[in-house]
């Protein structure tokens, strides 16, 4: 652990289990004002919700094998949705509007994670997981010969911003949405995009390998206020400075898949592994979705 880990992420992490009995979680999303947590259990077919006090509770049954989940500028809860292969919002009274389902007349593979910018623009990822891999989808046909990465602009209007990965999984936005990262599971790495201001794309080469901990596969990845980027990995989230060098890891006893900044203070590190729910107090906040 180095000075610069210390002082970013903490010296003395504690990690403390919140909940568990899960069949494999994902996609934590914290509520600034409701103050509760939504996560996914993706076999189980089931999006949760965790409040300080109360426990945890079902948000929404079935689920549609829901994987990533955050939340818009307006404070409703968007959704990854595997098995349907579409990108769902839900809406204050409890309905589901589909944002996205197809592209050029074919369906999405399994859209997998997904964030917001302040202009509402929708950036998410399209793996082919929830076609291939019984655990976290239904195995079908993949009608779409890539897994890429879209935009999705308030107009309605999906747009392709690369179809050259492997698997594309965990994405974020730095705190000026200058710039998009996207890592690749397969691929073991991150990947870096410079914006304009209609979210048009350019760049995205390899910024950063993921193998801090030597048997990484990245997943959930996002960026706290100050600049230091996330990516979870092997034994548990990696943490990275400004020009993807490895500052250390924050291990956590079980295969780690996302993760998100919470409480009233955004220092609560909310993380997803396996089939429990962790929480760890970290030096730096997050950055709150609303």
């Amino acid at each position: 652990m180095n000075n610069d880990f210390k002082e970013r992420v903490g010296a003395r992490l504690q990690v403390e289990r919140i909940a568990d009995g899960f069949r494999f979680v994902e996609g934590p999303a914290w509520h600034t004002t409701g103050r509760y947590l939504v996560f996914s259990d993706i076999p189980a077919n089931r999006l949760l919700r965790w409040a300080p006090g109360q426990g945890v509770s079902v948000l929404r049954e079935p689920s549609g094998m829901a994987n990533g989940n955050t939340f818009d500028r307006q404070g409703r809860l968007l959704s990854c949705e595997h098995a349907n292969s579409r990108l769902v919002r839900c809406e204050a009274d409890g309905s589901l509007t589909v944002l996205a389902s197809h592209f050029e007349g074919s369906e999405l593979n399994s859209p997998n994670d997904v964030v917001v910018d302040s202009a509402g623009r929708i950036y998410f990822t399209d793996p082919s997981y929830g076609r291939t891999h019984e655990l976290v989808g239904v195995k079908r046909p993949q009608q779409l010969s890539w897994q890429g990465v879209y935009r999705l602009d308030p107009d309605g209007r999906l747009t392709l911003l690369a179809d050259d990965f492997q698997q594309p999984n965990g994405l974020c936005l730095d705190r000026q949405e200058r710039h998009l990262y996207v890592n690749d599971t397969l691929g073991r790495h991150i990947r870096r995009w410079t914006l304009d201001a209609e979210g048009n794309a350019a760049g995205g080469d390899i910024w950063a390998a993921v193998e801090c901990d030597g048997q990484s596969v990245p997943d959930g990845l996002k960026m706290d206020s100050a600049g230091t980027l996330f990516c979870t990995g092997g034994a548990g989230i990696q943490a990275f400075d400004e020009q993807g060098r490895c500052l250390g890891v924050i291990e956590i006893p079980e295969k780690t898949a996302n993760f998100t900044w919470g409480d009233d203070d955004m220092r609560s590190l909310y993380v997803t592994a396996s089939s429990s729910v962790y929480r760890v107090r970290v030096a730096t906040p997050g950055v709150a979705l609303f």
